[in-house]
């Protein structure tokens, strides 16, 4: 049976590495590396830089798997996600069959945790369903949530207060916070379109980088310059990732 490892390499600087997932590094026989293109090479190369530094065998093999690019989202926004992971589950079939044993073990590079917003777990779960004779580890990373609210300085939850961690799309559905709530996937910066009134944000893009960025205060003042700075790093690198965090005034807790 063939033996994959998911393993959590944090939000993008290499020394949010656990030793754990250096570990499952060395262990493992071939290393696939997910390429989604020009505009996202550098998402390779802050892997491929993760296993120079920190495997140990300089023979290591690595194997590319090239991403389809996603469908536009239609009216059935599941139905689009499912078949992009299908196409996905086609080639990561082909590769782990030419490049892995049958006994061998593998590993694939999850950015951030490989549980949160991630779908290499269910891409292999689907080849499972499918007759695919694989097993998988779960190594866990640092997510971006938590580097998020460690650069800000503040705790995650507030006392006796719980915290959701949704989506853009999910928050543009809400239309007013209600909750404390963290935002990931916010491509149209549903944040601006929100009923501002007493939210505070602290919004973090290339969390753990060395061009990170960050940016709090109350979102009706700040709104317009988190739109304004994320623009313009997108179109500096291609590519963004960010995350933000909505507080609610409260009691002060």
């Amino acid at each position: 049976m063939r033996k994959i490892l998911l393993i959590g390499i944090g939000p993008g600087g290499p020394d949010f590495m656990t030793v754990q997932a250096i570990d499952a590094l060395n262990r493992a026989q071939v290393l696939f590396l997910p390429d989604k293109g020009a505009e996202k090479a550098e998402l390779r190369e802050i892997r491929e830089q993760i296993c120079r530094r920190f495997i140990a065998k300089p023979d290591y093999r690595s194997v590319t798997i090239e991403i389809p690019q996603r469908a536009a989202a239609t009216h059935d926004y599941r139905e689009t996600v499912d078949d992009w992971h299908a196409q996905i589950a086609a080639r990561y079939r082909r590769v782990l069959i030419d490049a892995l044993p049958d006994d061998g073990c593998g590993a694939f590079l999850v950015w951030g945790d490989p549980a949160l917003y991630d779908s290499t777990l269910r891409i292999l779960d689907r080849l499972r369903a499918e007759g695919m004779d694989v097993a998988y580890e779960i190594i866990p990373g640092i997510s971006a949530v938590q580097v998020l609210t460690a650069r800000h300085g503040i705790a995650l939850n507030r006392i006796g207060e719980s915290v959701t961690i949704t989506t853009g799309r999910k928050l543009a559905a809400m239309g007013k916070v209600t909750e404390d709530l963290v935002v990931m996937l916010d491509g149209d910066e549903t944040f601006a379109k929100i009923d501002a009134a007493d939210i505070t944000i602290y919004w973090g893009a290339y969390l753990g980088m060395a061009d990170e960025i960050l940016i709090a205060g109350k979102l009706a003042e700040v709104s317009a310059e988190i739109q304004r700075v994320r623009r313009e790093a997108r179109e500096a690198k291609g590519w963004i990732m960010d995350a933000y965090l909505l507080r609610r005034a409260d009691d002060g807790s």
